[in-house]
């Protein structure tokens, strides 16, 4: 069975706290739907720095930094503008790992794009201390279904992508501690 989103933010959060490490997140058409999963999270205030919700376009790049010129061009629906808000709102506020979402949820297309074209981003420590590839990943998503189930599989999406690169991140040692602290299963 497939995990829900507030499975997925619970080991998110507890991944998180293990490593001491942090997250923030950039939301435009999840309209802070990602913050809320994360904060739903018994102990989340020890991993969750903070969000922006730019559901604004000229938001994006006054909070977050995203390229103008990108936004101009492309508009806001874009792995480069995924990419950039993720990086963004990590460095504005100051977290281990930055996450964003960028969108159509419908019911009309945006910026020449399709209900339902998503772009799911994540911006994480590199470097040979962080034991992980880290810097930043674009997924790409082609959504069905009605505003509400577009909105709510982008924040599952998003958090699955911070899960996965978390989970391949944790070194054997880790893995050990972590069973330690959580009754030796």
């Amino acid at each position: 069975m497939r995990s829900t989103a507030a499975d997925i933010a619970a080991d998110v959060v507890r991944l998180l706290t293990v490593k001491g490490e942090t997250v923030a997140v950039a939301e435009s058409l999840t309209g802070g739907l990602v913050a809320a999963e994360l904060t739903a999270v018994p102990g989340a205030s020890k991993a969750f720095r903070g969000s922006v919700t730019a559901y604004a376009t000229e938001l994006k790049h006054r909070m977050l930094g995203v390229d103008a010129g990108l936004l101009a061009q492309r508009g806001a629906v874009d792995p480069q503008v995924a990419a950039q808000m993720a990086a963004g709102v990590r460095k504005a506020l100051g977290a281990d790992w930055g996450i964003a979402t960028t969108g159509v949820a419908g019911p009309d297309p945006q910026d020449g794009q399709p209900v339902g074209t998503v772009f799911v981003a994540l911006d994480g420590p590199v470097g040979p201390d962080s034991g992980s590839a880290g810097g930043g990943k674009v997924q790409p998503l082609r959504l069905n279904g009605d505003r509400a189930e577009i909105r709510m599989e982008s924040v599952r999406s998003v958090l699955a992508l911070l899960l996965k690169e978390l989970a391949s991140e944790q070194t054997g040692n880790e893995r050990a501690q972590d069973t330690e602290r959580n009754g030796g299963f």
